[in-house]
């Protein structure tokens, strides 16, 4: 057995915000294996397989004590499941990673990430692994929480499915192979816009050699 939790908070008003992209990917591997999703405790879970059958047996777990108070939710379930660290996955927002950015890390701190602060308090280690999920450090005049609690925008829908779906692929994967070929197949995601290189080609030289300077008239 392994577990991913998607960090989020509950509640119709926080479905669409940045805070609760974990909770996205864990729905589309829920999606996608037939999850039937029960109330257990502080949480939201569902067994499903993964992969090629018979699958790996993962414990999807959407914590409902909201986001400072997740390791309340999953805390309880480790224990049940004598799960060791490393069979746990936390799927996050990530304020220090580029919007289109994805990748895994083994553990670590928590960078701020308060639903990953409080899993390293009451599981007691730092070593879990993660799956991170760009949303970019908020514009200027922007307080961090008010942030990754805004909804994403109309022309981020388009890459935020992009980036569900790798993360519920890089999910499975994990869950199947493990956290190195994981690593190896999805940290290199990177799907923010890519510049135009005509915008970047180097002014044509004059006949004498010279290159124009556009503000000589």
């Amino acid at each position: 057995m392994k577990l991913v939790v998607g960090l989020g908070n509950p509640g119709g008003q926080y479905e669409k915000t940045r805070h609760n992209v974990g909770w996205l990917v864990v729905d589309e591997v829920g999606r996608r294996w037939g999850a039937a999703w029960r109330k257990e405790k502080d949480a939201q879970v569902a067994e499903v397989r993964v992969g090629a059958v018979p699958g790996a047996k993962v414990l999807l777990v959407k914590p409902q004590t909201f986001m400072n108070a997740s390791g309340k939710a999953v805390a309880p379930l480790v224990g049940f499941y004598k799960l060791e660290p490393e069979a746990v996955l936390a799927v996050q927002d990530d304020l220090d990673s580029p919007f289109g950015l994805l990748k895994l890390r083994p553990g670590g701190r928590h960078g701020g990430q308060n639903g990953v602060r409080d899993l390293i308090r009451v599981l007691g280690t730092e070593t879990f692994p993660r799956l991170k999920i760009g949303i970019s450090r908020p514009p200027v005049g922007w307080d961090p929480a008010d942030w990754v609690l805004s909804k994403w925008r109309e022309e981020e829908a388009a890459t935020l499915a992009e980036l569900v779906r790798l993360g519920a692929d890089a999910v499975e994967v994990w869950a199947g192979s493990g956290l190195a070929e994981a690593q190896g197949r999805f940290n290199s995601t990177d799907l923010r816009p890519k510049p135009d290189p005509s915008s970047e080609r180097p002014a044509e030289p004059t006949a004498s050699g010279a290159v124009p300077d556009p503000g000589v008239s």
